[in-house]
């Protein structure tokens, strides 16, 4: 049995077909990579929103708290209790 050789059409076409493979498999791969480091980031993202999630939940449990009533009242609406005194450092 005789194989025929393959034409200079068909290798050409074959050429062809090689380099887009090789040029879609690097594109693929930059793809893949771009697509690891945005999982990354979203993954710390996640880490980031769970810790946020546990600290207000931790408020929520301790919202009856009187020292930490307190505390807001001071520190957020600049509250005092009846005959305290503020005194302002202007110094600086």
């Amino acid at each position: 049995m005789k194989f025929k050789r393959a034409g200079f059409p068909t290798k050409l076409i074959v050429l062809i077909l090689l380099v887009y493979m090789a040029v879609s498999l690097l594109t693929l791969r930059d793809q893949i990579a771009s697509a690891q480091v945005q999982e990354a980031d979203l993954t710390e993202q996640v880490a980031e929103l769970r810790q946020k999630n546990t600290d207000l939940q931790s408020d929520i449990e301790s919202s009856d708290d009187p020292a930490l009533l307190e505390k807001i009242a001071r520190e957020k609406l600049g509250l005092v209790l009846p005959g305290e005194k503020i005194f302002i450092d202007i110094s600086n």
